[in-house]
């Protein structure tokens, strides 16, 4: 016990399967590895927020984020991007208390009397803002902005108790994979002070071929996230930037790339040169199944 205790010091230690935790080079076997897990350090993550119906219709993605949550240990704060707050350069949000923005029509009345009272933090998100002046981008606060559905819904199975400070980050309307990257790279030392930079989107995206009656699933859909898993170990993660040229039926899987990019923000603050684990950045997978037909709930942490 000595001796874990000296590696829980000197190592970050990941949680396998079958109660087996990995730190450093050396495996251990802990019976009741479930309360270990407790002691996981989220880097950042992606996750498929889906349609606005997510939020009260949560399936097993839902389920996936609210165990996610209960294994890692409590950020200070969440900085969290999403494709439905798109601005011209870089807008950071640094309100006290965020409201709960209903960016959507057409879907049941009982979605708008949700709101998820999670608490701002001014603080981060000026640390953040300074951060993104510093690397040179064209960063400014919002006073006003809030949470949309891609920030809140997904939040609200991972930290139900809406404890957790939040923040939003604006996804600039110039931004391709490349500059997505960076984005995310560039904030990667948030991490070392307890705050998770988290992407929002979706890992397929197709709403023209969006049919709510469908419970099968589109061949290209499964093709695409197979490609997208074998990129995710460290030594792949940069091939995501060559996504539109290298997965299958990439561009039938996002006709416009705004719900990709977010998972480009999260990968790159995984690798940034100031990560937790820069050439060593673990994942997982946390399968959400596929909804419509064609729209993948797949999330994916990284430590």
């Amino acid at each position: 016990m000595l001796i874990f205790a000296s590696l829980l010091l000197s190592c970050r230690c990941i949680v396998l399967n079958n109660g087996i935790v990995k730190c450093c080079d050396y495996r251990i076997y802990i019976p009741d590895a479930r309360k270990f897990r407790l002691m996981k350090t989220l880097q950042s993550l992606f996750v498929s927020h889906g349609a606005p119906t997510y939020a009260i219709d949560p399936g097993q993605a839902a389920k996936q984020l609210t165990l996610l949550g209960q294994s890692i240990s409590r950020p200070n704060a969440v900085a969290i991007f999403s494709p439905h707050w798109m601005t011209e350069g870089v807008q950071v949000s640094a309100v006290s208390s965020p409201r709960t923005i209903h960016d959507f029509s057409g879907f049941p009345a009982e979605l708008n009397a949700i709101h998820y009272p999670a608490p701002g933090s001014p603080a981060y998100a000026h640390i953040a803002y300074e951060l993104l002046l510093e690397k040179g981008w064209p960063a400014t606060l919002s006073e006003s902005w809030g949470l949309d559905h891609g920030a809140w819904v997904p939040l609200r199975y991972l930290f139900p108790s809406a404890d957790v400070p939040v923040f939003q980050v604006s996804m600039p309307r110039s931004l391709d994979a490349k500059s997505a990257w960076d984005l995310g790279r560039d904030l990667a030392s948030l991490a070392k002070q307890g705050v998770v930079v988290i992407g929002s989107g979706s890992l397929t995206h197709n709403l023209y071929e969006f049919d709510p009656t469908r419970t099968d699933t589109d061949t290209y859909v499964t093709d695409f996230v197979n490609w997208i898993r074998e990129k995710l170990p460290a030594s792949n993660r940069t091939d995501l930037m060559a996504w539109k040229s290298q997965a299958p039926q990439a561009l039938r899987a996002h006709p416009s790339d705004e719900h990709f990019l977010p998972l480009l923000i999260a990968a790159g603050a995984s690798l940034g040169p100031e990560a937790i684990s820069p050439t060593n950045s673990a994942f997982e997978v946390l399968p959400g199944g596929v909804q419509y037909g064609n729209l993948s709930m797949e999330s994916y942490a990284f430590y």
